[in-house]
């Protein structure tokens, strides 16, 4: 079933075949992979075989299609490389912060370099994360229109949070694999830092959108 919604579902959207995947393994869980439409995989876990029905599944593959019809692996890889590389230059304003010479009346104020090497790893986190909620929201909808059928992907989503809030750990989560998941693996977390630092909308804002185009479908 997996391969032939897959099949069905690229065709409609105008997308070469990508490699499918069923990986055995019971954490529910989809993602996408691949720079470009030629080079792409999409891989299902036997958890989330098993959780959802065929319309639920459908919504979840479509979605993981839409990221690869939008570019958004490559996206996020260069948005993770841009905030690499300001948390390197952070770094290094750091040790030149420490080793400024005090003396030297035209070098700049190591307590700014020090501020400024705190700040920009957290700018540059904070956007990155803003690019990867955008993307899911652009994933949702481009899910919802290549199906026609919002509706399955909400009870997917439905489920899969629910899944997540009920105590399951998730052995393969990490914060720098939560991008992949198909919704926060930490949703049952609580943080005092909010929305800023999530990889993905909230869920129920998430059903939100679809229910709004819902109405559009109609």
């Amino acid at each position: 079933p997996v391969y032939r919604i897959t099949q069905k579902l690229t065709q409609k959207a105008g997308l070469p075949m990508p490699k499918v995947y069923l990986i055995p393994d019971h954490t529910p869980n989809a993602f996408a992979t691949g720079r470009d439409h030629e080079h792409a995989a999409v891989a299902v876990t036997m958890g989330l075989y098993e959780m959802l029905n065929e319309k639920e599944l459908e919504g979840v593959i479509a979605h993981e299609l839409s990221h690869i019809k939008h570019y958004d692996i490559l996206i996020g890889t260069i948005a993770a490389v841009f905030a690499g590389a300001i948390a390197m230059i952070a770094n290094m304003m750091q040790f030149g912060a420490m080793f400024n010479n005090s003396n030297d009346k035209q070098s700049s104020n190591p307590i700014m370099m020090i501020v400024m090497a705190i700040l920009l790893p957290l700018a540059a986190s904070i956007i990155q994360m803003t690019v990867s909620r955008s993307r899911e929201f652009m994933a949702d909808e481009g899910a919802a229109r290549m199906t026609g059928n919002p509706a399955g992907l909400q009870s997917a989503l439905a489920k899969l949070e629910n899944y997540a809030r009920s105590g399951h750990e998730i052995h393969n989560a990490t914060e720098q694999t939560a991008h992949m998941f198909i919704i926060n693996p930490f949703s049952g977390l609580k943080s005092s830092f909010g929305s800023l630092f999530r990889t993905h909308p909230t869920t129920q804002d998430r059903i939100s959108r679809l229910e709004e185009l819902k109405k559009e479908f109609r």
